[in-house]
């Protein structure tokens, strides 16, 4: 098999190598956070929003250079690795991880950023549009929510709770609850309920990652004259909804075909499906 090269700290290596050391604050702690994103077409989808969203969490987490991690950074590191890997003309999942450097055991010896690059070529996605996501709802642990809930951290443990529910379970996806009982978000995406021509999604009080495609999303559907309502919503609206689906940068929109019984429709995400294909906010500022 072909070497696969990741981008460590500047230096570009064989992701097989190791590159950590116990000491590693990601490693010990999950001190740090991470993006995850879209390249295609030759260029990665919504990079300012990532951009702001990394920038905005590294301030948050008191990380230094957050400046440094800026749009040219992220896009001319990831088409370096892309080319590395043959991979220039496919759609490529890019997930960077900013990770606290130096040692010491809670207070931190250094505040100086560290990163890896990792990017993987994606495969076509066979799942008809006709055929949904069956999902189940996640309850043994609650996440809890605080300001950082909205970031994409490395500490991740309820989602693999989560992921190992969902295998055991054979569900596509996994509903996570907040510490109050409240619908937050899905294993590795936000969530969206259509109810009663309104379309609802969990505010970032209550705990949920604040998704850029969510953002997208949201902006989308207000296009389209949709209502769009941030809000605290009640795991019982699974049962009346009339349609769900799961958002993410990699993904985008996936429709959610059924929760235990419940079948829903995909009007509302299929034209949003649609959408995401040319959604442009260059095109749309001029619009306006």
């Amino acid at each position: 098999m072909p070497t696969n090269y990741i981008n460590f700290n500047g230096n570009v290596v064989p992701e097989n190598q190791e590159i950590f050391s116990i000491e590693n604050r990601g490693f010990r702690y999950g001190d740090g956070l991470f993006e995850t994103m879209l390249y295609k077409d030759g260029d990665i989808r919504f990079l300012n929003f990532h951009v702001e969203r990394l920038q905005k969490g590294m301030e948050l987490i008191h990380l230094d250079d957050s400046n440094l991690f800026d749009e040219f950074f992220i896009r001319s590191r990831s088409e370096e690795l892309i080319r590395k890997n043959n991979m220039l003309g496919q759609q490529v999942r890019i997930r960077l991880i900013v990770f606290r450097s130096g040692g010491g055991l809670y207070s931190p010896t250094s505040n100086k950023p560290g990163f890896v690059l990792q990017v993987q070529r994606l495969e076509p996605n066979l799942r008809d549009k006709k055929v949904g996501l069956i999902v189940g709802l996640y309850n043994e642990f609650k996440k809890p929510y605080s300001d950082l809930s909205k970031i994409k951290s490395l500490n991740a443990q309820i989602y693999v709770l989560a992921g190992i529910y969902k295998k055991k379970m054979a569900f596509d996806d996994v509903l996570i609850l907040n510490q109050e009982g409240y619908l937050c978000e899905s294993l590795t995406s936000n969530i969206f309920v259509f109810y009663e021509k309104v379309l609802y999604t969990p505010a970032l009080s209550e705990g949920c990652i604040e998704g850029v495609m969510r953002r997208v999303v949201m902006d989308m559907a207000q296009d389209e004259g949709i209502e769009v309502v941030e809000a605290q919503i009640s795991p019982e609206i699974m049962k009346r909804a009339d349609e769900i689906f799961c958002t993410n940068a990699v993904q985008g929109v996936q429709w959610v075909m059924g929760y235990k019984q419940k079948r829903y429709f995909n009007k509302i995400s299929r034209i949003l499906q649609e959408k995401l294909l040319n959604w442009n906010y260059d095109i749309s500022d001029e619009q306006d």
